[in-house]
């Protein structure tokens, strides 16, 4: 699984990234100089072979069978390295840019005289040229050789995909076979298979909603006599299981009884026969939709039915009318009952039934009744219980890892099931239940939770597959969140003119809460969000490439893969931070420590020599009094968070403060830039920095001291290494206030 994702991140990546290597090469390197002759070739090579890699790891993404490849996975991942490499490289002269233009401003507020002699292009600050008479040769810059060899390096990796073209029918075929049996697997029937454990409260609600009489709104006379409700939960939670029951146990007369299960696979067609061929017992043999529509049509005509719709995962609206369109002739009092995962699937039906949304939100079960559930399955045939005293001991600290999922409970049950020794219940429950193997026949719960995953539209995958580097039951900030995903290149250009990428990454963040991977909490203070623990742990599964969380002490226990970027550590143990440096390829860390402030400092000197391509970069320690120099190293940062008892800033960060300018924010408030009196000595009980997306200050001749307590201000930051904004949120202390004034 972890190693799809990798496909699908690389998809992304050489979707955007690739094509700005190789495009933004093109454009700015000119015929300036002989050595970048055979670069120009590489070049014209990776644009052949654009294409070919976009195809293979296109193809394998779908086919999800990285895994059963290893030398394709470990080629994508060297693709992955290249490019990011070369991603690198075009950053930094990105931040040239920025510098180049700082420099400008600098020299025509200083010079107004004098003309500058050198070009402001993309790249006008890597060759130098004589304009007194002939040309010199050219200088070549250190930053175009590390790109000269970034092309290099992707050049030779990319040339190894003719090794696996031969690959792509294969995969195309093996596509196919998945689909078909993830629908297979997928499929439902209206009996039901195992005995109803718990759900007395939701059973009886929808017993009463299906008595009532459908309420008649005079506004609408298409759906009148038609009402729905949407049965919503994650996947493994007993929404099939408890409509199974509810439609067996049925005594209300309904003339017409019909179950469909939709999943995965939705065609208008299909649902209409499905339907038709519950009511007429034989599968119609019709063409176009209209003959389909028809036929129902006359079947439901003047009849009361009642329809469920198993396992929906189509939002569009215009294809759930051309299914619904036909039930209109269906007489007072017919119902509709939904089972989905997702409030937007509900949000778009009751759009077109043109009614209120009525949603049963199904949770997961209360621990007691899972644990029966749990003990059901785990001793099945078991005659004497008693005698396995340690057993149900066992089972009842395993029940505290299922949240609740009835599907977890039989899945992990019927494993407990085949092997009654102590020693294997242990191993069980000391393991991931996502990855615990299931007996024969019966459905394993990474793949029915993956689905949710699956069916994201790839940058909302992205965001939430990072989301598995918190720790579990972890309170997410939507605003902070977001800032995060922006740093490490998660969130796309809007289309919509005006919008910045935190209104896009907003509109992520909610895409997401909608369809049940965040659930929102308030309480006096603020709004936050958790997930939920089995979808928290499938995050975790399918970024385990990408993503690393560690807490403790251990070293032994401390392996990082090489492949990861994104890092969580939590620790007192000194040679675990001193481990960190050696990820070079880190792209976001969080790190949360506290011991002693030497050895602290001096471990993150180290890291910030070695791991220069962070974007992220969070640090939690309580004794902190100063950050290292060393940052000045990570010209890629786009975002810091600082908690700490800081009393000096970092002069790579705090000695280059420009002068004082404002800015507007979205929601109306203003904030101010300042250059404070004596800048490197930053006094506060704390510090809380957010680092967004460079961009050019704004200039006035206003100088206005940030206001006392009400953070956040932001302070322009210039650097020898790169230009942006901080958004900090920094409480001052008494002292500072007292030194400012004194001064």
């Amino acid at each position: 699984m972890a190693d799809w994702f990798v496909g699908k991140i690389l998809d992304k990546i050489i979707n955007t990234i690739l094509d700005k290597i190789i495009n933004t090469s093109f454009d700015n390197l000119h015929d300036q100089h002989r050595r970048q002759t055979g670069m120009k070739e590489e070049l014209e090579r990776l644009r052949e072979n654009h294409l070919k890699i976009q195809a293979v790891v296109s193809a394998y993404t779908r086919a999800q069978i990285t895994d059963r490849n290893p030398a394709l996975n470990r080629w994508m991942w060297q693709v992955r390295d290249a490019i990011d490499e070369a991603d690198d490289v075009l950053d930094d002269f990105e931040y040239m840019k920025l510098e180049e233009e700082q420099q400008e401003q600098i020299r025509r507020n200083t010079e107004k005289t004098k003309v500058r002699s050198a070009g402001t292009g993309f790249f006008s600050g890597i060759f130098s040229k004589n304009r007194k008479g002939n040309e010199r040769p050219l200088k070549i810059d250190p930053n175009l050789e590390r790109l000269e060899a970034a092309v290099k390096k992707l050049d030779k990796v990319s040339d190894e995909v003719s090794t696996f073209l031969h690959l792509i029918e294969n995969a195309k075929q093996e596509q196919q076979e998945l689909e078909l049996k993830l629908y297979r697997d997928r499929e439902t029937g209206c009996l039901p298979k195992n005995d109803l454990i718990g759900r007395r409260k939701e059973k009886d609600f929808v017993m009463q909603w299906l008595r009532k009489p459908t309420n008649k709104d005079p506004n609408h006379t298409l759906y009148k006599n038609i009402s729905l409700l949407s049965i919503v939960g994650h996947g493994g939670m007993g929404k099939t299981t408890l409509l199974q029951h509810i439609y067996e146990d049925l005594k209300e007369k309904f003339e017409l009884k019909m179950w469909v299960c939709v999943s995965n696979d939705f065609d208008a067609k299909k649902v209409i026969a499905d339907m038709l061929e519950c009511l007429k017992k034989e599968r119609p043999r019709l063409d176009s939709l209209a003959a389909f529509q028809e036929s129902l049509k006359f079947e439901v005509q003047f009849k009361k039915f009642l329809l469920v719709l198993d396992d929906i995962w189509e939002e569009d609206m215009s294809k759930w009318e051309n299914v619904l369109s036909p039930l209109t002739r269906g007489s007072f009092g017919s119902k509709i009952l939904i089972t989905t995962r997702m409030d937007t699937v509900a949000s778009a039906i009751a759009k077109v039934i043109k009614t209120k949304m009525k949603t049963l939100r199904i949770k997961g079960l209360e621990e007691h009744v899972c644990l029966k559930l749990l003990n059901t399955h785990a001793f099945a045939g078991v005659e004497n219980l008693g005698a396995h005293k340690k057993l149900t001991d066992i089972a009842s600290s395993i029940v505290k890892k299922l949240s609740g999922s009835p599907l977890a409970a039989k899945v992990i049950g019927g494993v407990l099931n085949s092997n009654l020794n102590e020693s294997f219940w242990m191993e069980i429950l000391e393991s991931n239940v996502l990855k615990v193997e299931p007996e024969p026949g019966c459905n394993n719960i990474l793949p029915i939770l993956s689905l949710s995953f699956t069916f994201l539209p790839q940058p909302l995958q992205n965001c939430l597959a990072f989301c598995g580097i918190f720790p579990q039951d972890h309170e997410f900030d939507k605003d902070d969140l977001v800032r995060m995903w922006i740093a490490l290149g998660f969130i796309q250009e809007s289309s919509i003119e005006g919008e910045t990428l935190e209104d896009n990454g907003g509109r992520y963040f909610d895409d997401l809460v909608r369809k049940s991977f965040f659930v929102e909490f308030q309480d006096d203070e603020r709004v936050y969000y958790k997930m939920h623990d089995l979808l928290h742990d499938l995050a975790q599964s399918i970024s385990s490439e990408e993503c690393y969380r560690f807490v403790g002490d251990n070293v032994s226990s401390f392996r990082l893969p090489k492949t990861i970027r994104h890092l969580f550590v939590e620790t007192e143990n000194l040679e675990v931070l001193r481990m960190i440096k050696d990820v070079k390829s880190l792209h976001s860390l969080f790190l949360t420590s506290q011991i002693h402030v030497q050895y602290f400092t001096e471990m993150l000197t180290d890291i910030f020599k070695e791991s220069r391509s962070i974007r992220l970069l969070f640090i939690h320690c309580r004794w902190q009094k100063k950050t290292s120099e060393a940052i000045k190293n990570l010209r890629h940062l786009r975002y810091l968070n600082l908690t700490a008892d800081l009393t000096q800033m970092p002069r790579s960060l705090s000695t280059a403060l420009l002068s004082s300018g404002s800015q507007r924010s979205k929601n109306g408030k203003e904030y101010f830039f300042d250059s404070f009196p004596d800048s490197s000595f930053l006094q506060s009980e704390g510090a809380n920095f957010g680092l967004l997306p460079p961009i050019s200050p704004v200039r006035n001749n206003r100088r206005k001291s940030p206001p006392l307590g009400k953070p956040p201000y932001s302070l322009p930051i210039m650097t020898e290494n790169f230009s942006a904004f901080l958004l900090c949120s920094v409480r001052r202390t008494a002292s500072l206030a007292s030194n400012s004034s004194a001064k």
